[in-house]
């Protein structure tokens, strides 16, 4: 009798944790690379995503992309839709792994454009010398890496060649701030600079873009190691399957994107490779700017 009260117990708490693991919320970061205001679209999309995995989906919003790694990191997020910079840097352990990869106008690439004002005299970043520049995250690769590699390599750091630096963390909020003078230029992602063109003219047409990077794997969508493998595959295959599906095609058009499809890690070899050579540029050009600085 004993053995069946303890064996009905049991199975009784195993139901219960299950139907608890299916009720909970799958939480999915998301940084300012989505450029959506519109938090209604955000709350139907979780909705879509929710019906297709079958467990509530809550899309988790943060400032910068620091705070969405931490938050992997400590298990509070199972998914986030991060920058290729964040991506590539070296982990120990690794606890992420590549989930999609947005495809926008036929390739899941994007670039890093160096705007200015339209009305300034500036055509090129060697006019920005001495002027005041705007970043979008010290962690986003088109708005603070890809700049800060091409002045490495011409033998300059930030320190050097611009009179002032800050960070917006927001690439909308990098555009306005050269739309609005704050800055004199500004490094932000060539996705949300079109995208705001279409939906902030206003704000966009205002700037105008004096230098593109090459092509760069686009911001990808990740997971954390550890996360259910059965939840990994049907996020996976919601995300897929959007563009195949009326419903999720509007989510699509609403974020200005193709699809979303599976690509290999290697895609970021080139911000992995650019991450490492400006990190062991940096220490040399600052010593060598040191000591220009105290003869």
């Amino acid at each position: 009798m004993h053995r069946f009260i303890i064996a009905a117990l049991v199975l009784v708490c195993t139901l219960s944790s299950a139907r608890a693991e299916s009720a909970s919320p799958i939480r999915f970061g998301l940084t300012p690379v989505v450029v959506q205001e519109n938090l209604r679209f955000l709350d139907r999309w979780a909705e879509h995503l929710s019906n297709k995995v079958g467990r509530p989906v809550e899309f988790v919003r943060r400032r910068s992309y620091r705070e969405i790694t931490d938050l992997l990191k400590t298990g509070r997020l199972e998914f986030a839709w991060i920058c290729g910079y964040p991506f590539v840097q070296k982990r120990d352990p690794e606890f992420l792994a590549l989930l999609a990869v947005p495809v926008y106008k036929g390739e899941p690439l994007y670039h890093s454009f160096i705007i200015v004002h339209r009305d300034s005299p500036f055509a090129k970043l060697e006019d920005l010398r001495g002027g005041v520049f705007a970043f979008s995250d010290p962690e986003s690769n088109s708005g603070f890496l890809y700049p800060q590699s091409v002045l490495a390599n011409q033998g300059e750091t930030l320190e050097s060649f611009f009179r002032q630096t800050f960070f917006t963390f927001n690439h909308a909020e990098t555009v306005e701030a050269v739309a609005e003078q704050v800055a004199d230029g500004g490094a932000v992602d060539s996705y949300i600079w079109e995208y705001l063109r279409l939906f902030r003219p206003e704000i966009a047409e205002k700037t105008r873009v004096i230098m593109r990077s090459p092509k760069f794997g686009f911001p990808p969508l990740v997971s954390r190691l550890g996360v259910d493998a059965g939840v990994v595959s049907r996020m996976k295959s919601a995300l897929a399957e959007m563009a195949d599906d009326p419903k999720g095609r509007t989510f699509l058009e609403g974020l200005k994107l193709d699809r979303f499809g599976d690509f290999p890690p290697s895609l970021f070899d080139n911000i992995r490779h650019m991450a490492n050579e400006t990190r062991k540029a940096l220490p040399w050009l600052a010593s060598a700017n040191k000591r220009k600085k105290n003869r």
